[in-house]
């Protein structure tokens, strides 16, 4: 055999990863090979792969001679849609797609590489975890993949798919990363298994029931997105990136966009009569921005805020809301996470912010002051507080107490704060700040009923509107809801070449 021969040879043999019963296998899952992977994910004939032909090092337990080209994760870069993007896929059909010492070096290799070059990073999930055969080499292995996590985070946008098990020291690599996706009824995530718990705690759980897509995409906040299918979650990747630019020292991508007529008749009938009337906010947002170009983050986890991507005039922006249809759009433990989690994504990746404000407060109960309603509120205060993207806030309704600081207000470094003529902005609502001041003259009055009706209208009168807050500037300006997409147009652009210096430091310290 020549030298030509030989190396055609080796091609060939590493495409088939553990060998064809094992891909058969794996298809018999539902699920793809770590290469059908790749070439739906990438634009056609752009893969350029490295370390086809890396071998493990392992001679312990009878591994010299269990050996596959590429060992098990294959690694490259491409296109999605022309643009740059870094790819590792673990391939299950060797060793069950566990970690050794060379399957890590891959890892970082193209990590290094996304940092060197500003481009994405995307990781393919399908791991049962560390070799056990390789004992701390392993462990090692993993612990260099997080500390470049750690690195890239906030310099090239990362994303985890979990596309099979992912167990063990093997779910921190996705969670430092900017947003996991999960397939449903084909991945896992959890840090113990099923027979791990039953064993310590007694409990009987299946794989689904403990780190399921559905679990953690509305219980646990891991997930960002699910899909039914593998071609899905990959078609998700590829919209996703579509509104994020490649690096922190790029703008997001720009759709052509001809201006026509901006003003929009329905919001005008969107927020009730009775303020204390659920509406859907998406149904506001659907107005707001360019036509059906709404991706929303987190759709299914603390439905009391609505995060997501979308598109005004052409131009990705990040929209955080509060979703008065679920717990009357209070904040509370996970909404604040999720609303701080996605603000800090936007602002590393220079995107705008626009907020929607209509709050009444932050969830009162001893569920939410025992689990740290304090520290876990101040995380989206401390986001906002430390973005320094173009924030511009509308007020539709409610705008209440501490709540009213933390969406975004002006005193907190928004740049442009718009109000509706049905924006209600003060300490608490009407009722209560009634019983409060009053509650002398309410007392003494025959009727206290009557009384206390009369004094909710007089405070109602002075507070429960946006003009007191306009008086002073904290609002820019009291906008009719129709004129609100030319308004933010216009903000946003006037916006463009903002910049803001932060004081001198290492980094902050957010309050975790």
């Amino acid at each position: 055999m020549n030298n030509r021969e030989k190396l055609l040879k080796m091609r060939d043999q590493s495409l088939l990863g553990g060998g064809i019963e094992r891909i058969e296998t794996q298809h018999k899952k539902g699920k793809l090979t770590a290469r059908e992977r790749i070439h739906f994910l990438l634009d056609e004939g752009s893969f350029e792969e490295i370390g086809a032909f890396v071998l493990h090092r392992s001679n312990d337990f009878g591994m010299e001679k269990q050996k596959y080209l590429g060992d098990g994760v294959v690694t490259g870069y491409g296109t999605i849609n022309g643009r740059l993007v870094y790819v590792f896929s673990q391939d299950f059909t060797v060793f069950g797609g566990s970690l050794s010492e060379t399957f890590a070096e891959k890892i970082c290799k193209i990590m290094d590489l996304a940092m060197k070059n500003g481009a994405p990073l995307i990781g393919l999930n399908d791991s049962g975890g560390a070799r056990i055969q390789e004992g701390v080499v392993s462990l090692g292995g993993y612990a260099d993949i997080f500390y470049r996590n750690t690195l890239a985070s906030g310099v090239v946008p990362q994303i985890s798919a979990i596309l099979g098990p992912c167990a063990g020291g093997a779910v921190y690599s996705p969670a430092i990363t900017d947003f996991i996706l999960m397939v449903e009824n084909t991945s896992y995530m959890f840090v113990t298994g099923p027979n791990v718990v039953k064993t310590v705690t007694h409990e009987d759980v299946t794989s689904e029931d403990l780190g399921g897509a559905s679990v953690h995409s509305t219980k646990s906040g891991v997930a960002h997105f699910t899909a039914e299918n593998e071609i899905e979650c990959i078609n998700q990747i590829k919209k996703l990136l579509s509104y994020i630019p490649e690096n922190c020292e790029e703008t997001t991508p720009l759709f052509s966009y001809k201006s026509r007529d901006e003003l929009r008749p329905k919001l005008a009938d969107i927020i009730p009569e009775n303020a204390n009337q659920p509406y859907d906010i998406r149904e506001v947002i659907q107005e707001l921005i360019d036509e059906n170009s709404f991706y929303e983050v987190h759709k299914n986890f603390a439905e009391n805020i609505v995060v997501g991507f979308a598109r005004l005039a052409g131009r990705s922006i990040g929209i955080v809301a509060n979703q008065p249809s679920n717990l009357a759009g209070c904040l509370d433990i996970h909404s604040s996470q999720k609303g701080a989690r996605f603000v800090r994504f936007c602002d590393s990746f220079n995107i705008p912010l626009l907020v929607l404000e209509d709050v009444p407060g932050f969830l009162p109960g001893t569920d939410q002051e025992w689990n740290a309603i304090i520290t876990n509120g101040a995380k989206l205060l401390y986001a906002f507080c430390e973005a320094t993207v173009p924030r511009i806030t509308v007020i539709t309704r409610k705008a209440y107490g501490g709540a009213y600081d933390v969406m975004n207000s002006k005193h907190i470094g928004a740049d442009m704060n718009y109000a509706w003529p049905t924006a209600e902005i003060a300490v608490m609502g009407a009722k209560g700040a009634a019983e409060i001041i009053f509650k002398k003259e309410i007392d003494k009055a025959s009727d206290h009923s009557a009384e206390l009706a009369k004094k909710e209208k007089e405070y109602a009168e002075i507070f429960a509107n946006p003009y007191r807050a306009a008086e002073r500037g904290f609002i820019d300006e009291v906008i009719l809801p129709e004129e609100t997409r030319k308004k933010l147009i216009n903000a946003f652009k006037m916006l463009e070449n903002k910049v803001v210096s932060l004081p001198r430091k290492k980094h902050g310290n957010i309050p975790l």
